[in-house]
Formats: C-alpha cells, sequence, structure tokens
C-alpha cells in the first residue's frame, strides 16, 4: 500500500472487504498493482477462456498485459480488425467464459458493487454467464453508499470515460453530468445525446453462488 495513506483509509479498505466478504463475494487487498497480478495469477489456471469488459483500471494495473500475453483462451473484444458482429459475438460468448474481469465504477462500505454501461455486456457478465468474475478497483473507488455511487459516477467515471471514448455529451464537455443542474435529478438525468454511455444501472449485492464474485482492491488510484 501507498506509504501515505492514513490509518483511517486502511481502516476504511479493511471494512469494504469485510462487507463484501458478507455479501458472499471473496474480496482480498493488494498492495499494489504488482501484486494484483500475483493474486490474479492465482485466480486463473491454463487454457482458461477469459473475457473482459471495458476498463481503463484493467490497463492500468497489469491485468491486460497478463492475459493477453498469457496461455489461455481470450476473447479479446479489442483485437484489430474486428467487425461490428465480431464484437458482438465476443459479448455472447463471454457469458460462457471461465473468468470474466471487469473494473468498478463505485465499490460502497456496504458491500456492494455499483456499475453503469452503455451497452450491458459488463454489466450482464458481472450479474450471471462466466463462472469466475473478478474485479480489479484502485481504493479510489470505495464510497460510503449508493448515494455517494451514483454521485461519482455523474461527476467521475461517466465525464471522464465519455472524454476518453470521445462522446458528444453534456459531461464530457462540462466535466459532470446535467443532472446536477437540474432541480429533481432524481426524477431524471436530464440527458438525451445519442453518444451517452449511462444507460444500465446495477448494483451487485449478496450473492447466491459462494465467491463467484471475486474483488482485488488495491493500494493505488486506479481508473476513473
Amino acid at each position: 500500500m501507498d506509504k501515505n495513506l492514513d490509518l483511517s483509509l486502511k481502516e476504511r479498505i479493511s471494512g469494504t472487504i469485510k462487507a463484501l466478504e458478507k455479501n458472499n463475494m471473496q474480496a482480498v487487498f493488494a498492495e499494489d498493482c504488482k501484486a494484483a497480478v500475483e493474486l490474479v495469477k492465482d485466480l486463473i489456471k491454463k487454457g482458461d477462456t477469459i473475457s473482459f469488459g471495458g476498463s481503463v483500471t484493467l490497463k492500468e494495473c497489469g491485468v491486460m498485459d497478463l492475459i493477453k500475453n498469457g496461455d489461455y483462451n481470450l476473447l479479446d473484444r479489442s483485437k484489430e480488425g474486428l467487425t461490428s458482429e465480431d464484437i458482438e459475438k465476443i459479448y455472447r460468448d463471454s457469458f460462457s467464459a471461465d473468468v470474466y474481469f471487469s473494473g468498478s465504477n463505485a465499490i460502497t462500505e456496504n458491500g456492494e458493487l455499483y456499475n453503469v454501461d452503455g451497452n450491458g455486456n459488463r454489466v450482464n457478465a458481472i450479474m450471471f454467464g462466466p463462472k469466475s468474475v473478478i474485479i480489479i478497483a484502485g481504493y479510489n473507488k470505495i464510497v460510503k453508499n449508493l448515494d455517494e455511487a451514483v454521485e461519482r459516477v455523474k461527476k467521475i467515471a461517466a465525464p471522464k470515460n465519455c472524454v476518453r471514448l470521445s462522446k458528444n455529451t453534456y459531461c464530457a464537455k462540462c466535466g459532470q453530468c446535467v443532472s446536477l443542474k437540474l432541480e429533481n435529478p432524481q426524477m431524471t438525468d436530464g440527458c438525451d445525446s445519442a453518444d451517452r454511455i449511462c444507460r444500465l444501472y446495477t448494483v451487485t449485492g449478496k450473492q447466491k453462488a459462494d465467491k463467484r464474485v471475486k474483488v482485488i482492491i488495491v493500494g493505488e488510484p486506479l481508473g476513473y
């Protein structure tokens, strides 16, 4: 863990891990990205069919390098030359994967994962299909509750991802969701852009399948 992390943050991370475990998820802490990659190596095996969702975190922490260069059957949606039909097939084939990797838009101190998607392939795979789901998240993704999770997406995750993806949205231009300007933001988000990436909203709470969802919280800020 970053030596500059204070005791209160360490306790917050520890409490979040305990809450995730209470919700029947396997949760562990990795001091840094290198340690996270080593943990991932123990969670996957040679020949596994692996897929992944769009995530800046996976690239930043080195997991993408691991799964792209290892002895795995990778369903690689980022490979050059794919047609829209090819990508659609990978999305569907991913539901039968042995392992699915993703980041998370936010993780609450109550042990919930909050994620917002444009296509739905990522959130659907987290919910059902792949035998194992591995979530990688920097400690910066931890929030107090679902209200803070929603706010985090509107102020940080969505605007930054829209800029990254060159989307023509209010948040990409102004740095936050247009709903934050509205008198009653709970009634509508106010965004009618064809480029919007906030279309499907999911909360992953207490799980039925024991430890199917695995969460690695990294002691570094990662992703959006």
